[in-house]
């Protein structure tokens, strides 16, 4: 993860571009590009969408790529380790979900309190 938070840096950098690369920037480009992973996936099954053909398969894949790209860079700027975050948020919904509770439910975790 470090180096490729370092390489990002460098490319933005390179290109004069940090002065473009505000959290609010990047926040709303992130968003650009997780709608554009959706568009993939958006009229097909369920069954679809866990078999994709390899051309599918491949533009979800650079999709993927670009909501990284920007969500590092999002955590650069805010000097936040999103690596430690999401353990982090893991730990909170293992607490919230413990497994006894909600196996094989898809409810919110105040939905079955």
């Amino acid at each position: 993860m470090e180096s490729l938070k370092q390489k990002l840096r460098e490319f933005a950098t390179a290109r004069d571009w940090e002065q473009f690369h505000s959290p609010k920037n990047l926040v709303m480009a992130l968003s650009v590009e997780v709608a554009e992973l959706m568009e993939h996936f958006q009229w097909i099954s369920q069954d679809q969408s866990r078999n994709l053909d390899a051309k599918t398969r491949e533009k979800v894949r650079q999709e993927i790529g670009d909501v990284m790209v920007y969500l590092v860079r999002l955590a650069d700027q805010l000097g936040i380790d999103p690596v430690a975050a999401a353990q982090e948020k893991v730990s909170v919904n293992e607490a919230r979900y413990p497994a006894e509770k909600v196996r094989g439910s898809a409810k919110k975790y105040n939905e079955y309190e």
